[in-house]
Formats: C-alpha cells, structure tokens, sequence
C-alpha cells in the first residue's frame, strides 16, 4: 500500500469513527422508504437488515467490506441464535398481544431485547469495519450499491431490485 493510500485509507476509516452505525442506522432507517425495503428485503429475500445497514453505512463512507470476511459468521451466528428467535416469538406474540395487556407488555419486553440484540450486532459489524479486518476503499470500477447488494444477495425480483434502488436513493453520499 502506498503511504497516499494509507493516507485515505486511515481519513475513511476516520469518518466511520465519527458516524457510529447505531446512529446511522436509527436515522437512515427512519427515511422515507427505507423501514418498508428493509423488511421487504428481510422477509422475502432472507436479507439480515443489520448487514444490510451496514453496507449503506460502509458504502456512504466510500467503503465497502475486504469480500466475504471470516468474521462475519460469527455475527451471523449471534443473529441466527439470539435476533432471530426474539423477532419470530414478538411476531408470534402479536394477535394475542392485541387482546390481552399481559402478553402484550410481555410482548414489548422482548421487543426491547430484539432491539438490544440488534444494537449488539450493529456494534460488532462496526467493530469489524473499525479493527478487525480493514475494508476497502470503492473505486470507480466499484458497481454502485444496488448492483452490490442485488448481487451480494442474489435479488432477481422486481420488488427486491426496488427496494435496494429506495435504499440506494435514501443514502446521502458523504
């Protein structure tokens, strides 16, 4: 690496320090659109939204992850064993919920914990972009995010390849 690329490498890892993912992901989330793509993305293309946030959030610092990392197989696990059972016995819980105050603040309580397990996982996908292994910078032979992320997951359907375009179009470039 030469010392100009060292350079921009570390003033790009710089600007992740200072735009931490939970913020980021609590605000993009927020946009028109998004909270609609991403569990569109979730629900019918199996997508984890909290990888997929964090793409956008590397992708709008003009990174993007050094391929597929080792270490994202333990957070994948960590979402596989803890997020995902919180989020199918919140959902599980829903109806009833409706009917019954009891089940329906027992219901909140493991909304609360959904939403710490996902925390969880933002900060350690943010931990991996800051520590563990460096992402890379994009250039301009880079596909643009929506072809990164059709591609990543292998999205075909017209309302999956729409919803990467709302996220795409929702991202504010740094």
């Amino acid at each position: 690496m030469s010392d100009d690329s060292t350079a921009t490498m570390a003033s790009l890892r710089a600007g992740l320090a200072a735009d931490p993912l939970w913020d980021f992901a609590l605000s993009f989330y927020a946009r028109p659109g998004v909270e609609a793509a991403c569990l569109l993305l979730q629900d019918d293309a199996g997508v984890d939204v909290c990888e997929l946030l964090w793409r956008c959030w590397l992708h709008r610092h003009g990174l993007a992850p050094a391929g597929e990392l080792d270490e994202l197989s333990a957070i994948r696990r960590w979402q596989d064993e803890v997020t995902v059972p919180l989020r199918t016995l919140r959902r599980q819980l829903k109806a009833q919920a409706a009917h019954d105050p009891g089940t329906a603040e027992v219901r909140r309580c493991i909304q609360q914990a959904e939403l710490a397990a996902e925390r969880e996982t933002l900060l350690r996908l943010q931990h991996l972009a800051l520590r563990t292994t460096p992402p890379t910078a994009l250039s301009a032979a880079t596909p643009n995010l929506e072809n990164s992320l059709a591609s990543r997951w292998k999205l075909q359907k017209k309302e999956q390849l729409l919803a990467v375009q709302t996220l795409e179009c929702q991202l504010d470039p740094l």
